[in-house]
């Protein structure tokens, strides 16, 4: 089975839609998604900026995906050490570094942070409606694997947004969703994927092959967005 996560294009978030660079970047993905095959069932988080840029890259497929809910932008505020509230991700690295809880897929939650949010009773909304969409396909969550009974080609497209991208592919993963967040970058309409690895009977589990192609922006000789990217260097 396979999973691949589409960042949506270049966002207008005053407005939650996208910029006119990334309507740009979604027609690339169209060009991109009408080579892919017919049976791939496609995802859309029901924020605007990830439900346009799907409109637009599915445009002459045929096809048209669902809205679930728990794609939405993992956004959860939390209250930092200086009274601000923040999203629960987007943290500077001499605080995320200096706390080993947040670096463990099973403590980053417990994290003093996490705590002063709802973030981990969204996270496992999150989880949980993934996993009900997994064992759809004949994939069932036990521990930190999952079981099946047969082999599965299915591929699942989720139009969604870097940050729940990560927090899902942190659960499929068994990594701390603020390691991969932190260290990771998936630029506006990137395409990560991931798929299963079955070496041992009824046992899968999963593997990143890729993350944060942009292979289609680079064949229609467009520029890398760089929001959400801090390339910026500190300068006194």
């Amino acid at each position: 089975m396979r999973i691949i996560f589409i960042r949506h294009a270049e966002p207008d978030y005053s407005i939650d839609s996208i910029t006119e660079n990334g309507v740009r970047e979604a027609q690339a993905l169209n060009k991109r998604v009408l080579t892919w095959p017919d049976n791939i069932d496609y995802y859309c988080s029901p924020l605007g900026r990830a439900k346009l840029t799907c409109e637009i890259a599915l445009n002459d497929t045929g096809k048209e995906a669902e809205n679930i809910s728990w794609l939405r932008e993992f956004d959860v505020p939390v209250v930092d050490e200086n009274g601000i509230r923040q999203i629960p991700w987007d943290f500077m690295p001499s605080f995320w570094t200096k706390d080993s809880k947040l670096l463990s897929y099973d403590e980053w939650m417990n994290a003093d942070i996490m705590k002063t949010g709802n973030v981990a009773q969204e996270y496992n909304s999150a989880i949980n409606g993934l996993d009900s969409l997994l064992e759809k396909y004949g994939y069932v969550r036990n521990g930190n694997i999952y079981n099946y009974s047969k082999h599965s080609d299915a591929t699942v497209v989720f139009f969604c947004h870097m940050g729940i991208s990560f927090m899902l592919m942190g659960h499929l993963l068994n990594i701390s969703p603020i390691s991969l967040i932190q260290g990771m970058c998936m630029l506006p309409s990137s395409m990560s994927v991931l798929q299963t690895e079955e070496r041992e009977d009824g046992i899968a589990s999963f593997r990143a092959t890729v993350i944060g192609d942009l292979t289609h922006l680079h064949e229609a000789g467009l520029p890398l967005s760089e929001m959400g990217y801090f390339s910026e260097v500190f300068q006194k």
